[in-house]
């Protein structure tokens, strides 16, 4: 009898050991992949120091795209694995993007302040073939449209530049690999709004729907000004001072009409 009850005793825990069994038969049509976008940045660093900060210091990137001579991509984070590379962000609603994004990082000083006014520095070619091929191969694995490829400045308008006025997003866009609005289409809503400027709230209304995080307050206030400097550095970088006119709103126009 005794042997008998220590059978059943040692049958229930292996029973217990191995678990319940896991279904996996029913997989939810309610998905998507957890990475929604890419997020460039600068370092305003050496290759040196920037592999030593995303290495071992407190923030982090899934790649580093070197400036050598032939601008190696390092992998530094499982693009399964969560990188700090975006800190306190807002994109299209989603809040702290550092879990739903791949981080690049560009070796690049970023900008100089001289007596003469502020310097910012080129990308080198290669860096902008090697982003190029990067970030086909990301967008392709991830589903990841031209339209989810952003900057810093983008997501965190109040505190970063980065990737800045020089990052080659008209490059991108040409390589099928970011947003770029129809240059035409531009020319012809410009000519419309010169006429009639709209309203700081359709401003608003129209950043925030293109991502931008934007107050809704009908007025010309600093934030506003910011995120509109933002936007302007990226879609129109030759001027970028956070002030209405009729070729932020031609841009503004098309690139929300874009599918």
């Amino acid at each position: 009898m005794k042997f008998i009850t220590l059978l059943v005793s040692l049958l229930v825990l292996a029973g217990c050991a191995s678990g319940p069994r896991i279904d996996t038969s029913h997989p939810s049509v309610n998905q998507d992949n957890r990475i929604q976008f890419v997020v460039v940045h600068y370092t305003s660093a050496s290759l040196e120091r920037s592999l030593a900060l995303l290495t071992r210091g407190e923030v982090s990137s899934h790649y580093l795209v070197g400036d050598d001579k032939n601008a190696t991509i390092y992998k530094l984070v499982d693009e399964n694995r969560r990188a700090w590379h975006a800190g306190e962000s807002e994109w299209q609603g989603r809040t702290w993007l550092n879990s739903s994004s791949i981080g690049i990082e560009i070796v690049n000083p970023g900008f100089t302040d001289t007596p003469t006014g502020r310097v910012w520095y080129p990308y080198s070619e290669a860096q902008v073939q090697s982003l190029i091929f990067l970030l086909k191969d990301i967008n392709k694995r991830n589903g990841i449209s031209p339209r989810q490829v952003i900057g810093h400045s983008d997501i965190a308008p109040l505190r970063k530049l980065d990737p800045g006025p020089l990052f080659p997003w008209k490059r991108l866009a040409e390589a099928g690999v970011a947003l770029w609005p129809n240059e035409q289409a531009v020319a012809r809503e410009q000519a419309r709004f010169a006429a009639q400027l709209p309203s700081i709230s359709w401003f608003q209304e129209q950043l925030s729907h293109l991502g931008y995080t934007t107050p809704q307050t009908g007025e010309l206030d600093v934030a506003t000004r910011h995120v509109l400097a933002a936007f302007q550095m990226r879609f129109r970088p030759t001027l970028f001072d956070g002030t209405p006119d009729a070729q932020s709103a031609a841009i503004l126009q098309v690139l929300n009409q874009t599918k």
